[in-house]
């Protein structure tokens, strides 16, 4: 394991999953995955979360090295979902003394999970309650859906540590050497997104902590710049756009669409779009596409009819962006059909379901292979996503 310093007092347990290629059974993770966890050795021992079932074996072999032969009193559970849960009933039974901290709804989802007998060992916390265990004092704060109900986020008040379950996580391992942001982002918007409202009370809730460093479960713990992380949270979870730029998305059957789709991405740079990023859904990571569409401020979407509606990739991606909550941004359409254009309909009643969206008329309406005025048309589009 790559030597991870938090304190003197705090340890880094957690695991790199170097082998996996799908997190959640659909998110590429070329960089593989950590699964963070954490230990403080005071008075009373505590683990912060265990660990997915994929890294066990070292999860255990760093938990032991660190306790030295001392016990765990104390486990926190901050989020039940099974890549930081799995070992919760292994360590039960490990250590017959520990007390296991959660919240209400906390050990309501619990027994879905594991058949333990809590009688004596169940430590139940509601917002704003304390713990001390000797030098170190724990702080519980309720953080509903983000994004399971029974997350709760943990302040440490000597340390001044905040360990906040998925939220500021990332895809990659520790020792990927790689941007923050952009992993940060597909993985927000991916797994978090949707509850962007819940984001937002969660950090009211932690403005006023004095923060010198958060420890999520996932990705690299934050240190430094602390100011960068939060506010890219709140841009992400108040949908605001993050960067003045053009996002095409492109669903392209035999490659006429994806055509007229690069023609407007020359059009656009060349009446100086400071940032054009064009994607083709059938090819390129669903998730990155969604990561882009909530980055950029104006969004073109490019696809062919299908079956009287609209090309299956685009589809998806557009109900993706629903499922978010996508909101806020400027819209222009692209459709092709060779004798019955559906693809431009079917965009808009989704697009119509999402808040505070402006589609940019008229639709471009190609028929089969892109023609001079459709690209007239394009030249116009363009000047309108300026």
């Amino acid at each position: 394991m790559k030597d991870i310093t938090i304190t003197d007092s705090i340890f880094y347990i957690g695991a790199d999953d170097k082998d996996i290629k799908l997190f959640e059974s659909q998110y590429e993770v070329p960089n593989g995955m950590a699964y963070n966890s954490y230990l403080i050795k005071d008075e009373k021992n505590i683990v912060f979360d265990t660990s997915d079932r994929r890294v066990t074996n070292t999860w255990l072999e760093n938990l032991e090295k660190a306790l030295d032969g001392e016990k765990v009193d104390y486990l926190v559970v901050s989020h039940l979902e099974p890549d930081h849960a799995y070992n919760i009933g292994l360590l039960a039974k490990k250590y017959p003394k520990m007390k296991i901290i959660g919240n209400a709804v906390t050990f309501k989802i619990l027994p879905n999970f594991f058949n333990l007998n809590l009688t004596d060992r169940k430590v139940v916390v509601k917002e704003g309650d304390t713990l001390s265990v000797g030098k170190h004092t724990l702080q519980f704060f309720m953080a509903p859906m983000v994004h399971w109900p029974e997350v709760m986020v943990t302040y440490e008040q000597t340390e001044k540590i905040l360990f906040t379950a998925d939220g500021f996580g990332k895809f990659g391992t520790l020792d990927t050497e790689e941007d923050w942001d952009c992993e940060a982002r597909r993985y927000y918007f991916g797994i978090v997104g949707k509850y962007g409202a819940q984001v937002q009370a969660l950090l009211k809730k932690v403005a006023t902590l004095d923060i010198r460093m958060i420890c999520p479960l996932h990705g690299p713990i934050l240190k430094e710049n602390l100011e960068h992380y939060i506010e890219k949270y709140d841009i992400w979870s108040s949908y605001k756009p993050e960067d003045d730029g053009v996002f095409i998305a492109c669903a392209s059957i035999y490659g006429n669409t994806l055509e007229a789709a690069q023609k407007l991405k020359e059009i656009l740079k060349e009446k100086g779009a400071k940032k054009v990023v064009l994607t083709d859904l059938v090819k390129e990571d669903m998730a990155e596409a969604v990561e882009d569409a909530f980055r950029y401020d104006k969004i073109i979407l490019a696809a062919s009819s299908y079956n009287a509606g609209v090309f299956v990739p685009m589809e998806q991606f557009l109900n993706k962006l629903k499922e978010r909550n996508y909101q806020n941004r400027k819209i222009g359409i692209i459709e092709n059909g060779s004798w019955a254009p559906s693809a431009g309909k079917t965009m808009k009643k989704i697009l119509q379901e999402m808040k505070d969206i402006v589609i940019i008329e008229p639709t471009v309406t190609i028929q089969s292979t892109m023609k001079p005025k459709n690209i007239a048309q394009m030249e116009k589009l363009a000047e309108s996503m300026i």
